[in-house]
């Protein structure tokens, strides 16, 4: 099959989703990174359009970019005057980058009604910033905008523009759903149109080679990866699309799911074993980079994709993993996971004591007892398969393997309201490390956040620099029975991360407070015990 050349536009269209913005030092981060993943092309930003953009190509004229294609984004000329003065063209030039994609109107309702532009200035437009670019040593890469709905409207016109930037010799024509409304089987079909539109000019001599075919779709009916295999099943060999699908509206297709589908499902060629590895850590480094949340429900390599639960699907995982596994979690940098609740069974527990490390032989501890026991916790409130940092302590509990790297020995919290005031608190807490004790005072934004300052200040002077890196990502509590009302137990998990791993700890109680300091208590154990290993 042929290779697949693939385009991420993270550093573009991912910049265009809510509450995503990436400084140019940033974008150079992220951009060495795809590098190193063996993106093909990297879309850096628009540089006709802001100074943080032109701020990046600058940056990114001195690093060595080993695989990737820097690629300045930008339009067509502007209609009416000459390609060489049109200020985007010109910057695209100034930005150095070897590559540049530009967009054009292919859709006549866009041309006519939005422009307020004539066909022929349209294809004129397309033609000459084509050729131009192309007498200035650029890959160029032509992306049609709205080609689905013109395609829909006017097949021949939107073939056309095509044409016009193929006979300029654009080295990729990209096929766009930039509305995001169509569907698989509707793609495949338009894709393969236009591929039979190519070959019948070839044959004629109207053009000198059949161009490169690639495919850009947006998930606003959650159809973009699906979309883009089937442009692929067409014979589309670019495939554009943004690190966990960030992108306007409803995002971009997700490369991270659309990689191992192409490469280990459909054979194509498109990343290599090694690189495909790193697919989990790319994902989380940007998830990261861009302030969001990574989903544990994202296909391949979320934190849920290849976990499990029920006792009857752990027992078959143990025998064979292909029971309940489409692919094996490492090919892509992710792992087995499996959870702990009152749906568990032995096999459940003996699972997870082998993946943490658990010694049930020589502690005469049996599974069956450890299931009892969760089973009743669960009863209690504690949700356990949300957590695995706190089942990791209870297992070690529970088979007096725990070895406490601090000790609570007392804490107070305080709340201060003072009229058209904003509430202020304060906590401070005595530990004892190795019989040293500690004693410190911390403030925040609430009682959680100060009582979580004042244990890190206290564990700073027994453990430096190791707490340096972890940080909170989220923060979640759940009252588990509203009835009592403010007597009601709460559950409170928080997830946890430092530059490798995610991890969630749990707390139970009527008082908040005390939930939160069993959360936290316990989330800086497991970090705690992981690195003095």
């Amino acid at each position: 099959m042929k290779p697949i050349f693939l385009y991420d536009t993270t550093l573009r269209d991912g910049t265009q989703c809510e509450n995503i913005s990436f400084s140019a030092r940033v974008k150079l981060k992220v951009a060495l990174m795809l590098d190193d993943l063996c993106i093909h092309f990297i879309d850096g930003g628009w540089p006709g359009s802001n100074p943080r953009d032109m701020h990046f190509f600058n940056l990114a004229k001195d690093p060595e970019f080993k695989n990737a294609k820097i690629t300045a984004f930008g339009a067509t000329r502007k209609p009416h005057i000459n390609v060489e003065d049109d200020a985007n063209i010109k910057a695209l030039l100034s930005s150095a980058a070897p590559c540049v994609a530009i967009f054009g109107k292919t859709w006549d309702f866009h041309v006519k009604d939005i422009m307020k532009n004539s066909e022929k200035e349209n294809l004129s437009m397309i033609s000459e910033s084509v050729s131009f670019l192309k007498a200035n040593d650029k890959t160029v890469i032509y992306d049609a905008e709205h080609f689905f709905d013109g395609f829909r409207s006017n097949k021949e016109y939107a073939l056309e523009t095509l044409f016009c930037a193929a006979k300029s010799c654009a080295d990729f024509l990209v096929l766009c759903d930039t509305n995001g409304g169509w569907l698989p089987f509707d793609i495949e079909k338009a894709v393969l149109d236009t591929t039979v539109f190519f070959n019948k000019k070839y044959s004629s001599g109207e053009l000198a080679k059949i161009p490169e075919i690639g495919i850009h779709t947006h998930n606003d009916s959650g159809m973009a990866g699906a979309n883009t295999i089937s442009a692929v099943r067409a014979g589309a060999t670019m495939v554009h699309g943004t690190i966990n699908g960030y992108g306007e509206r409803c995002g971009n297709a997700d490369l991270i799911s659309i990689i191992p589908v192409l490469q280990l499902k459909m054979g194509y060629d498109c990343m290599s074993t090694k690189n495909l590895k790193k697919l989990q850590k790319c994902s989380r480094f940007v998830s990261e980079i861009a302030n969001m949340i990574p989903a544990n429900n994202r296909p391949f390599v979320g934190k849920s994709a290849f976990a499990h639960k029920g006792g009857i699907h752990v027992s078959a995982v143990m025998k064979n993993p292909s029971a309940y596994e489409h692919i094996d979690p490492e090919k892509v940098g992710n792992s087995r996971r499996v959870l702990i609740s009152d749906l568990s069974g032995k096999s459940n527990v003996e699972y997870k004591g082998r993946e943490l490390g658990i010694d049930f032989d020589s502690k005469k501890v049996k599974s069956s007892d450890i299931v009892s026991k969760i089973k009743s916790l669960e009863e209690d409130g504690f949700q356990f398969d949300l957590a695995d940092g706190s089942f990791k302590i209870l297992m070690e509990k529970l088979t007096k393997q725990f070895k406490p790297l601090f000790e609570l020995k007392s804490f107070m919290v305080t709340i201060i309201k003072e009229k058209d005031r904003a509430c202020t608190s304060q906590a401070t807490i005595k530990i004892s490390v190795e019989g040293k004790e500690k004693i410190t005072v911390a403030e925040g934004h609430g009682p959680v956040s100060a009582l979580d300052n004042a244990l890190r200040k206290a564990l700073n002077k027994f453990y430096p620099d190791f707490l340096e890196k972890t940080s909170l990502v989220d923060f979640k509590v759940r009252v588990i029975d509203g009835r009592e009302g403010t007597n009601a137990k709460v559950r409170l998990i928080i997830e946890s991360r430092d530059e490798d791993e995610i991890w969630s700890t749990i707390g139970v109680s009527e008082d908040l407070i005390e939930a939160s300091w069993q959360a936290l208590s316990d989330s800086l154990q497991y970090k705690l015990s992981k690195e003095k290993k």
